[in-house]
């Protein structure tokens, strides 16, 4: 990725079209259930969501083998899909930029006590 890609975040975009080509191949319950996840996942972005990307990818693997398989979305996420995302954000460490801010607001607090 070249550094106009990163500044625009075309290489984001690129990487989105495909996410939905592969999405269309997908029974329509999971993608109800993809549109659910993105929705839900975003709570947890850094600024330029560039952390959530390789989630997403990770989680529509998990769809589409899953579909492969005959599945139900259900047995997949189970019936808590905002559940399941916040659980998947926290495994994988992605920090949202309120994480950021707090982290670097208590950082601020203690450099100034110990002054």
């Amino acid at each position: 990725m070249n550094f106009w890609e990163k500044i625009t975040g075309s290489d984001m975009t690129k990487e989105f079209k495909m996410f939905e080509a592969r999405t269309q191949k997908l029974p329509a319950d999971y993608q109800a259930a993809w549109e659910k996840i993105k929705a839900n996942l975003w709570t947890h972005s850094d600024f330029s969501g560039r952390n959530l990307m390789p989630i997403l990818d990770g989680v529509l693997g998990l769809l589409e083998e899953t579909a492969a398989d005959g599945q139900s979305v259900q047995e997949v996420l189970g019936d808590d899909i905002k559940g399941f995302c916040s659980a998947l954000a926290g495994e994988e460490e992605a920090k949202s930029y309120r994480d950021k801010w707090r982290e670097q607001l208590n950082n601020n607090i203690a450099k100034k006590l110990r002054e």
